[in-house]
């Protein structure tokens, strides 16, 4: 099985969206410098998914000499503009920011006040898996529920062979706490016709997102959804969840996450929260839609192309 995460799925959707005779006139590679070999032929664009200071980067980056391979680095995130112009002085007169985007928009369900409520955790083990666990622990409600499907399965077999080990003991954890229902690895075809049976989504990250397509999804099918202010997380989520301070002591999070768990389910139900979360839906399709992000994608290309053609 080939891996499938985030930025593979941009870069299908990109290739679902985009005309294709214009994208034929670039060679894109996804957040790794020269994973595709440099063309002689076409525009050669990095779009920059990973943060500033993954190993597989840095040394690349920091080397000037390499920031002229590329016509153009477009980012995800502001933030992760950020963090690569002031990290690594790149030339920012070849930058851009095109943030990514989802195509499927749910209708919010109304929630009542007797409903289970259920939560989904979707996102890679170490973006907070050991957090949320420790959080179930300490909720009281007996109505309140975790599915989770999280799993190093979703960057393919070989990287789930060499990694999976790691973080067997946290599935392990998943599995027998009463209040949580460790699902496993589903493609994300799955997550969003599903998505929107959940309510909320706690994302207990610790780990410094440049975007984050699980926070999209959610937040684009109407699940209230609570935060850490880690990373892109901030950019990305706007002023709609709940945020939990980041906090490096994970039992101190862990704790922080299942009050505000439980604090939010005495509203969840009401007028006013649903009217919130469609808003909220109708927000994320606005601005997070391919629908739209594919002008934002044309626009930059055929711009890009004609300075080309003058050259």
């Amino acid at each position: 099985m080939l891996p499938i995460g985030g930025s593979e799925l941009q870069e299908k959707l990109l290739y679902k969206y985009v005309d294709n005779t214009l994208l034929g006139e670039f060679e894109i590679t996804i957040s790794v410098p020269e994973k595709k070999p440099l063309s002689d032929h076409k525009i050669n664009i990095l779009w920059v998914q990973n943060s500033y200071d993954q190993p597989n980067l840095i040394e690349w980056f920091k080397n000037k000499d390499n920031h002229k391979k590329y016509s153009w680095y477009v980012f995800n995130s502001h933030w992760c503009y950020e963090k690569f112009r002031m990290t690594y002085n790149l030339p920012t007169h070849r930058c851009a920011v095109i943030k990514n985007a989802i195509e499927h928009f749910p209708e919010v369900k109304k929630h009542n006040k007797d409903d289970e409520i259920k939560m989904i955790f979707h996102p890679t083990p170490w973006r907070g898996l050991n957090v949320i666990l420790g959080a179930m622990q300490l909720i009281k409600k007996d109505n309140i529920t975790l599915d989770v499907y999280s799993s190093t399965q979703i960057y393919g077999d070989r990287f789930k062979e060499q990694n999976d080990d790691e973080y067997k003991s946290l599935y392990d954890q998943a599995e027998k706490l009463k209040n949580v229902n460790y699902k496993g690895w589903h493609d994300n075809d799955y997550i969003t016709k599903n998505i929107s049976n959940y309510k909320i989504f706690p994302y207990s990250n610790i780990w410094e997102e440049t975007s984050c397509i699980s926070a999209i999804e959610a937040l684009g099918a109407g699940l209230h959804m609570i935060s850490t202010n880690y990373g892109a997380l901030f950019e990305t989520c706007s002023e709609w969840p709940v945020y939990v301070q980041y906090d490096n002591n994970y039992k101190n999070l862990a704790t922080c996450f299942a009050y505000a768990i439980e604090g939010v389910t005495d509203y969840l139900h009401t007028d006013n929260m649903h009217d919130y979360l469609k808003k909220q839906r109708d927000f994320y399709e606005r601005f997070y839609n391919w629908k739209f992000r594919k002008n934002e994608w044309t626009n930059f290309l055929s711009g890009v192309l004609d300075e080309h053609k003058k050259q």
